[in-house]
C-alpha cells in the first residue's frame, strides 16, 4: 500500500515507518521538523512540509498516488497544553481537519490515528476498556478527542474506514539500536532516569511517595514502540469503509515509578539516586489498559510484556546516542 506517514520523523512515527519499509509498503513521510528528526528515516522518503500548507499536502497525495494516511504530527505536552492551548488547537485540531479535507479531496479515505488515553481523563475504573467514559482533564485530550470524533462523522458521512488507537505510555527503542526516543524537552520517565545514568543530570525525582500503591508511587503501562508500530500496521490492513476501529494499544501490566527506576539500574548498572518529591496535581494513581479488544479486532498481541526488556532497548539507544540523533549513528 502506498502510505503517508504524517509526522514520521517522530519517535512513533519513525518507528512505524520502519515497519512499514520491512513489511514492503511504499512510505513517504510528511514532516516539518518542528519535533521530528531527519535521521530517524530515510533521506529518500523524506518530504519537509507543513500540514498548513495544503497545496504541498494535496500536491504530494496526488503525485505519490497515496492510498492511506497515518497520523502521528501532534503537539503532545500536557502541561503546555495548559499553558496555551491556542498551539494545540491550531495544530491538532485545525491541522487535522485540513488534512482530512486534503485527503477528501484527493480521494484518499485510510486514515490511521494515533490517539491518547489522555482521552478518558482520570477515569473510576482500573484496567481502562475502550467503553470507558472519554472526560478529557487538559487540553491536549481534548484535541485527541475531537479528531476522534471528527474521524467517525467523516466515515460516516464521506466513506472514511479509520482507525483511533489509543495509546499508554510509549516507551523503548528500536531492538536493533537504530532509531530511538529524543524529545526536547524530555518528559518521559524511562529517558529521564536514563539520563542519570549517563552522568546528565545527578538524580530522577519522583512525584509521590504516598498513593495507594504498593510501593507508593504512580503506576503506569509501559508500551514498547515496536508493538505501537506492528499495532498500526495491523489497523492499517483491517481498515474497512465507513467504520472506525477504537481500540487501547497497552499491555494490560503496570510498573510504578520505582520500578521501571530499578529496571534502569539492572539495565545502566547505575545505583541511580532518586528525590522524592510531592505528588504532582492531576497525577492519578494507576492507569492500566483493559487491551483485549485489540487482539480481538487487530488480531494485535504486545511481543513485550516485562519492563526489563523495554528498558534495555531504551538503555540500548542512549548509550550508544547519548546525545539522541545530535550523535552519528
Amino acid at each position: 500500500m502506498r502510505v503517508l506517514v504524517v509526522g514520521g520523523a517522530g519517535y512513533i512515527g519513525s518507528h512505524t515507518v520502519k515497519l512499514l519499509n520491512e513489511t514492503e509498503h511504499e512510505v513517504w513521510v510528511y514532516d516539518n521538523l518542528s519535533m521530528g528528526h531527519r535521521q530517524s528515516v530515510r533521506s529518500d522518503q523524506l518530504i519537509v512540509g507543513d500540514l498548513f500548507d495544503r497545496q504541498s499536502l494535496e500536491r504530494v497525495l496526488e503525485e505519490k498516488r497515496i492510498e492511506a494516511v497515518m497520523h502521528f504530527a501532534a503537539f503532545a505536552y500536557v502541561g503546555e497544553s495548559v499553558q496555551d492551548p491556542a498551539k494545540y488547537y491550531q495544530n491538532n485540531i485545525v491541522a487535522t481537519l485540513g488534512l482530512f479535507e486534503s485527503m477528501r479531496r484527493c480521494g484518499v479515505k485510510k486514515f490511521v490515528f494515533s490517539s491518547t488515553t489522555a482521552t478518558y481523563g482520570q477515569p473510576e475504573k482500573i484496567p481502562i476498556a475502550e467503553d470507558t467514559l472519554q472526560l478529557p482533564i487538559n487540553p491536549y485530550g481534548f484535541t485527541k478527542l475531537v479528531i476522534e470524533r471528527a474521524l467517525k462523522d467523516y466515515a460516516h458521512a464521506y466513506g472514511f474506514a479509520g482507525a483511533s488507537l489509543r495509546y499508554f505510555n510509549a516507551s523503548g527503542a528500536a531492538s536493533d539500536g537504530s532509531i530511538g526516543e529524543d524529545h526536547t524537552p524530555e518528559t518521559h520517565l524511562i529517558p529521564l532516569v536514563l539520563q542519570v545514568a549517563l552522568g546528565q543530570r545527578d538524580s530522577i525525582q519522583v512525584f509521590g511517595s504516598d498513593y495507594p500503591t504498593p510501593d507508593g508511587t504512580c503506576i503506569r503501562d509501559y508500551i514498547h514502540v515496536e508493538d505501537l508500530a506492528t499495532a498500526h500496521l495491523a489497523a492499517l490492513e483491517k481498515l474497512q469503509s465507513s467504520k472506525v476501529l477504537e481500540v487501547n494499544l497497552g499491555t494490560g501490566v503496570g510498573n510504578s515509578v520505582l520500578e521501571v527506576i530499578n529496571a534502569c539500574r539492572k539495565a545502566s548498572g547505575h545505583p541511580i539516586p532518586t528525590v522524592m518529591c510531592p505528588r504532582r496535581a492531576g497525577d492519578p494513581a494507576e492507569l492500566v489498559a483493559e487491551c483485549s479488544l485489540a487482539k480481538q479486532v487487530l488480531g494485535w498481541e504486545p511481543r513485550y510484556r516485562q519492563i526489563d526488556q523495554i528498558v534495555q532497548t531504551a538503555w540500548n539507544w542512549h548509550l550508544s546516542h547519548p546525545r539522541g540523533y545530535a550523535d552519528p549513528s
